[in-house]
C-alpha cells in the first residue's frame, strides 16, 4: 500500500531507480566471449596478409645464423625476403643483414682456403714440408 501522504513515486527515464529512492548497484556485464574467427582468405583460397607488427622468424634466423653458419644465413635470408614481399610481415632489414653477414661469411672462408693452400704449396716447394 502507499501512503497518501507522499508524493507519487514516477520513474525516471531508462535504467534510473525512481525519484526518491537510493540507486541500486549493477555489476557490469561481463565480456561476451565467443567462438575465435575464422581465418580470413583472400584471392584463390590463400591466407590474408599477416599482422604488419609481427617479425618473420626466418630473418631473425638468418641474422643470428650469419655469426655461425653462414650458408644457413643465406638461405634463410633469402626465403625470408620472399615471404616478407608477400606477405608484408616485418624483418626486411634483419633478412638483408644476414644475407650480407653470410656471404661475407662465405667470402672469408674461400680466402682463408686460397691462403691455406697457397702456404701450403710453397711450404712444399720451398722444402720446408717434405713428402714422404
Amino acid at each position: 500500500m502507499t501512503d497518501p501522504n507522499l508524493p507519487p513515486v514516477t520513474p525516471p527515464p531508462t535504467g534510473q531507480p525512481p525519484t526518491g529512492q537510493p540507486p541500486i548497484y549493477q555489476p557490469p556485464a561481463a565480456p561476451a566471449y565467443g567462438a575465435p574467427a575464422a581465418p580470413a582468405y583472400g584471392q584463390n583460397g590463400a591466407y590474408a596478409q599477416a599482422p604488419a607488427d609481427k617479425y618473420n622468424v626466418l630473418a631473425i634466423v638468418s641474422l643470428v645464423s650469419a655469426f655461425f653458419i653462414s650458408l644457413v644465413a643465406i638461405i634463410t635470408g633469402h626465403i625470408a625476403l620472399s615471404q616478407i614481399k608477400r606477405t608484408g610481415e616485418k624483418g626486411r632489414g634483419l633478412a638483408i643483414g644476414g644475407l650480407v653477414l653470410g656471404y661475407l661469411g662465405v667470402l672469408a672462408a674461400i680466402i682463408v682456403i686460397i691462403v691455406w693452400f697457397v702456404v701450403i704449396v710453397a711450404a712444399v716447394n720451398d722444402g720446408s714440408i717434405s713428402g714422404y
